[in-house]
């Protein structure tokens, strides 16, 4: 796969951002009432959708599932661009900061930033709780800024904001979903478009890059943090609100064919890539499959 030149790619990606940005402190009219009856998720990306527990739900209950479901969604994906955050710094700490790689580097930290704050304030004005992932998983994360470099590090990046773009994209031209999530999609797909270029050009020059031996590292690695991604998007605690018992449920969505197919329909773009890019194979073949992403 081609790779374009590094800082003509970056000085394309700086003019755009500073053409093109925004502001969810102003862009958004977070007193707007919310819509009774109206989904915050699309219905049929529900993790229980399609199973008899789903079914023995009341329409209300579909509909706060839903939301708490988007809560969750939004909070695991703050909780990954704060470690994105990390790992771009711990990047540009090591690189020439005259360079417009890593000028823009810097202007996704800032991009991201904004983003995080948007989850935040969307999570906080549908009234519910920030749940981010479970506890195992926030622990592990820790490491990832750590351990994560080269085209891993921008693989993991890829599949968290790929999978998440996808089902956004869908999302906000849907109109059984409430205007204010759709506007926050919006916002978040148009921005983050510069950022999947930056990232898919970097993990290719990494791979031209990469020495042999580091390969299987790589391999793993991406391989087990898009499982925990996969894993963490719906926290189990999320159930509790519409009075499901959370372990059963948890097993439910986990087994639910629908569900697991809408991950492999959301990260298709981003398999293909990383497929084609050399990234997907042993050793990470067991947490590949476990993701959801490899059927």
């Amino acid at each position: 796969m081609r790779v374009a030149d590094r800082e003509k790619t970056a000085e394309r990606l700086l003019k755009s951002s500073a053409e093109k940005f925004y502001d969810p402190e102003v862009d958004i009219d977070w007193s707007a009432p919310l819509v009774d009856g109206l989904f915050y998720i699309p219905e049929q990306r529900i993790s229980l959708y399609g199973t008899p527990l789903y079914d023995s739900l009341s329409q209300e209950q579909r509909i706060e599932l839903s939301k708490h479901e988007l809560a969750s969604i939004a909070s695991v994906g703050l909780w990954f661009e704060l470690l994105l955050m990390q790992m771009l710094v711990k990047m540009v700490y090591n690189t020439d900061p005259t360079t417009r790689h890593a000028q823009y580097a810097l202007t996704e930290v800032a991009d991201e930033c904004r983003h995080s704050t948007m989850f935040a304030r969307l999570v906080e004005r549908i009234g519910c709780p920030a749940y981010g992932p479970t506890r195992h998983t926030h622990r592990m994360g820790k490491l990832l800024p750590i351990i994560g470099y080269g085209p891993a590090m921008y693989g993991s990046i890829l599949v968290a904001e790929e999978i998440l773009d996808r089902l956004q994209r869908e999302a906000m031209t849907d109109d059984t979903i409430q205007p204010l999530v759709r506007m926050v999609n919006r916002i978040h797909v148009l921005e983050e478009a510069r950022h999947v270029r930056f990232a898919r050009e970097e993990l290719l020059r990494g791979m031209s890059e990469l020495k042999g031996y580091e390969l299987p590292y790589q391999k793993w690695l991406v391989g087990y943090v898009s499982m925990m991604i996969t894993r963490a998007i719906i926290n189990p605690a999320a159930y509790a609100a519409v009075g499901l018992d959370v372990r059963e449920a948890h097993r439910v969505a986990l087994g639910n064919e629908r569900f697991q197919e809408t991950i492999r329909w959301s990260g298709e773009r981003i398999m293909t890539f990383l497929d084609e890019a050399g990234l997907v194979g042993r050793p990470g073949m067991r947490s590949w499959r476990r993701s959801f992403l490899i059927g």
